[in-house]
């Protein structure tokens, strides 16, 4: 018995040794404990320092790193461009997208492979184009939303405002808004809808899905690492996905329309899946944003925005250039999504920058590198230069390698929404306040301290709001 055992361990063992040195994984840069082990990889999911580790990686090893035993992270354009764009179409979603499920209902995000994404996709995507977006019963709903958020400074003047809060507030409203319109969430006036923002906002969950991802039988056995169940939310967008006569250009109207062919539930999911994501990515996005332009080095590009805003008071929300470049660059410098995009290699393998992966192999790409790691498309990369997206010289390939939200036909259908939202309030807080960070808040929301997990510190951004004349 021991024999046999020794046998299994030795046999075992020199396979590993023989992978290390002649797998197909021995000839990917990286350390060498990922050609045998994804236990590091692991580690660093649970402690929630993946970004930050793979970023080093890439700084030490080059555009592609082997970062676990069948896992490769990507840094440049080619790699991205294969993966979700160009050659993207064949690249299914792995199951990690399974713990996005809602209402045990797949979505468009969690969607894995082409074919059942473009059906799902065909549903929605007119709701998405910016067409709709700007028509006036969903621009005027966000105004109300952002008149809402403008209370709030005014009200803060003399002392300070947590904007973190504010922000995610704001962010629901306008997603809930579009989702059901017109029943929307009022979360910065009814102590009610308040609750969702703080079942959806201030619970960090990503730790307990890596758990139920990797480790299903220890997360049913310690249920104390499953993911919160968000009841409130839940309850709230199925009541609404319930709805009678919603408004036509709401998402929910197209989901309950004869072509879509969906049950309620599953349009609940739905909803649900882009309630849920359009609440932290504009709500974190908007935070970062905003500390950065309340600083002291960026008081310049603040006054810089405020004078376009007062001088185009009539420009409608797309044709403000200084307001869309800082956006973008916001967007850039502090991308809120706090994670790689994972997709598997495609039957027959493929060569990726330059690097052979066989079918099966998981690769992605994080914005946090291709943002930060590309000196030729993003020079200065680490600085916030809103002034680099006005420039013509090198536009087509900044806007190829923004990984904001994503890229190719499987990237976020919200986009258009999201700088909608973020505009319609900047416009706003910009044409009347200048805003500097408050002598009580703690610490600096600098990109490499506060953007692990892609949150403020302690889930707060103290700020001073002070009038301006116009």
């Amino acid at each position: 018995m021991f024999l046999i055992a020794g046998l299994s361990v030795s046999t075992w063992l020199i396979y590993l040794l023989v992978r290390s040195f002649c797998g197909w994984q021995a000839k990917l840069p990286g350390p060498w404990y990922t050609t045998v082990t994804s236990l590091v990889l692991k580690y660093h999911e649970f402690t929630k320092n993946r970004r930050l580790w793979i970023h080093a990686l890439h700084q030490k090893y080059g555009p592609v790193v082997r970062i676990a035993p069948n896992e490769v992270s990507f840094s440049n354009t080619e790699g991205m461009k294969e993966i979700y764009q160009s050659g993207g179409s064949g690249y299914d979603k792995t199951e990690f997208y399974d713990l996005f499920t809602q209402y045990g209902h797949r979505t468009l995000f969690t969607t894995p492979n082409k074919v059942d994404h473009a059906v799902r996709k065909r549903i929605i995507a007119d709701r998405y184009s910016m067409t709709n977006i700007l028509r006036a019963p969903l621009l005027d709903g966000f105004e109300q939303s952002a008149s809402s958020v403008i209370a709030k400074c005014e009200a803060s003047r003399g002392s300070h405002l947590d904007v973190y809060v504010t922000l995610h507030c704001y962010a629901i409203d306008c997603a809930s808004h579009f989702l059901f319109s017109p029943g929307g969430t009022d979360t910065l006036n009814n102590p009610e809808d308040f609750k969702l923002v703080q079942e959806l906002s201030y619970h960090d969950s990503l730790k307990q899905r890596y758990v139920e991802h990797y480790w299903p039988i220890m997360n049913r056995i310690l249920p104390l690492f499953s993911p919160k169940s968000a009841p409130l939310s839940k309850s709230y967008v199925l009541k609404q996905s319930h709805r009678d006569n919603p408004h036509e250009a709401s998402l929910i109207n197209k989901l309950q329309s004869k072509s879509s062919n969906l049950s309620t539930i599953e349009m609940a999911a739905e909803c649900m899946d882009h309630m849920a994501a359009g609440i932290d990515t504009t709500g974190d996005g908007l935070c970062f944003l905003m500390y950065e332009l309340s600083l002291p080095r960026s008081q310049n590009k603040q006054e810089t925005l405020r004078r376009e805003i007062l001088q185009n008071p009539n420009a409608k929300i797309n044709d403000l250039p200084y307001l869309d470049a800082v956006i973008k660059e916001g967007l850039r410098l502090f991308a809120p999504i706090p994670m790689s995009l994972p997709r598997y290699v495609p039957e027959n393998g493929r060569v990726i920058g330059g690097y052979k992966c066989p079918p099966g192999t998981i690769v992605s790409c994080q914005a946090y590198s291709l943002h930060l790691l590309n000196p030729d498309v993003f020079p200065n990369a680490e600085s916030f230069v809103p002034e680099r997206w006005l420039q013509k010289d090198g536009d087509a390939d900044r806007n190829r390698l923004m990984f904001a939200f994503s890229a190719g036909g499987r990237g976020c259908i919200g986009k258009h929404l999201a700088m909608v939202e973020m505009k319609t309030l900047l416009r706003r807080i910009y044409g009347q306040y200048r805003t500097t960070v408050a002598p009580e808040m703690k610490g600096d929301m600098s990109i490499h301290d506060q953007m692990i997990s892609s949150r403020p510190k302690d889930q707060t951004c103290l700020l001073v709001f002070d009038r301006v004349e116009g």
